[in-house]
């Protein structure tokens, strides 16, 4: 099961950078969220162990300024994601070796949705004449994030 659903991606999409998604790339994008979401949650385990705790907590995630002020103009957009769904998703992937804080978990479905937010501003970057995102700026997409993330 995905973090975020089908028909949440394609509307953000359209909201955000008025680009519209085939199938397949909504998968990808899928894809590439959930990954992200679990990859900051690896880092947030290390930061746990060197702070000398047994719970990530919020504040180990490696979130930048940008991502942070990001955040903020997703909250505005006042699209929501099911914690749920993200749970059952993260139930799928390699255990964590600490469990999340509650404030943490409660702020998945926001970190999710920003991770999507800041896909779709890339991707405007690449396709803001055509209204489709090809398969080769999709991948420039998903190597960008690689690297910040």
């Amino acid at each position: 099961m995905a973090v975020v659903g089908v028909h949440k991606i394609e509307k953000l999409f359209k909201e955000v950078s008025s680009l519209k998604l085939d199938k397949n790339k909504v998968k990808e994008i899928s894809n590439l969220v959930d990954d992200k979401l679990y990859d900051l949650l690896v880092v947030a385990q290390e930061n746990t162990k060197y702070n000398g705790r047994d719970v990530i907590w919020l504040s180990d995630l490696p979130l930048t300024k940008a991502f942070k002020e990001s955040m903020k103009k997703f909250e505005e957009l006042e699209e929501e994601l099911e914690l749920k769904q993200i749970l059952e998703h993260l139930a799928t992937m390699p255990p964590l070796r600490y469990d999340l804080e509650i404030e943490l978990e409660q702020k998945l479905p926001l970190i999710a949705g920003t991770l999507l937010y800041i896909l779709a501003l890339i991707a405007k970057e690449f396709s803001p004449k055509d209204r489709s995102l090809s398969s080769e700026d999709l991948k420039r997409v998903a190597d960008i994030l690689n690297l910040m993330i």
